[in-house]
């Protein structure tokens, strides 16, 4: 039964995928968005790390909504990790594992702002094999399956290549999430020809890199269940990704940080090589 669904995700069918998604936005986010109450919200290492009860609702629902749809599979979710740091283990093992990240950009969903969304990635053996970023108040479904490509709301998406000589727009880590090496890595990007900015909703900023409208991430940490989705959405779309030392990133974990994912494989090594120092 495993071997059949991953087949079915493989050969392109993510339709059940993209229902459980959007299921469990509509009953536990979208309610939520701008009716939050005050004891809802919780810090859980800081002022810029929240949780609300969406977050919770939510990737309780996928838990049971993505477990059924592939029975023997488990669920790596940033709030269960948060809960047991164990759970993240799974990423080790033979189980298919859903990486999950109910609410990915909880500081703008807090705000009442749209930018924010849904990440889930299905992984086996630290290999992606599907990907789906869904962001409910823009709209916006984008899914990616290994050899298969990429698309938004259906159609596919190409993530180009910048314009010779053009400023290179890139997304940075915040740097409350940095040490000392990596804010003096991440200033190797203020040089003439980039334009640095902070970051927001992780996997929204790879939809813009895997639709041309973003040129670059930088990011310093690596939790999967913010950037497994977004990674196969990229390369999927034609970008490429790359950690400090020349490495494809691994979702579980032990990365040379900060990590690039870029429009091209130009890009990628252009902005490895301004974090290198050189």
């Amino acid at each position: 039964m495993i071997d059949d669904f991953l087949d079915h995700v493989l050969a392109g069918g993510t339709t059940e995928v993209e229902e459980a998604v959007r299921k469990a936005a509509a009953a536990e986010i979208t309610p939520r968005f701008r009716q939050l109450a005050a004891h809802e919200i919780v810090e859980k290492n800081g002022p810029h790390d929240l949780v609300t009860v969406a977050d919770r609702a939510a990737e309780e629902h996928l838990t049971a909504s993505l477990t059924a749809l592939l029975p023997g599979s488990v669920v790596v979710g940033e709030e269960s990790v948060h809960a047991d740091p164990a759970v993240y283990e799974a990423l080790q093992g033979d189980a298919p594992v859903w990486i999950v990240d109910p609410v990915d950009g909880t500081r703008q969903f807090v705000r009442g702002e749209p930018g924010f969304c849904s990440l889930v990635a299905l992984a086996l053996r630290g290999e992606i094999l599907a990907s789906w970023t869904y962001a409910p108040v823009l709209d916006e479904m984008a899914t990616a399956v290994r050899g298969r490509g990429a698309t938004l709301n259906g159609r596919p998406i190409r993530s180009g290549s910048p314009a010779p000589g053009a400023v290179l727009a890139v997304a940075t880590s915040h740097p409350d999430y940095t040490t000392e090496d990596q804010k003096r890595a991440l200033l190797g990007l203020d040089v003439e020809g980039v334009a640095p900015r902070p970051c927001g909703s992780a996997g929204l900023e790879y939809l813009a890199v895997a639709r041309g409208d973003l040129d670059a991430t930088a990011f310093s940490w690596e939790y999967a269940w913010d950037h497994a989705a977004g990674l196969l959405l990229v390369t999927e779309a034609g970008g490429a990704h790359t950690t400090l030392a020349g490495e494809p990133f691994r979702v579980t974990g032990g990365n040379a940080l900060p990590f690039t994912a870029a429009r091209d494989r130009a890009t990628a090594d252009r902005i490895r090589t301004l974090l290198r120092g050189r």
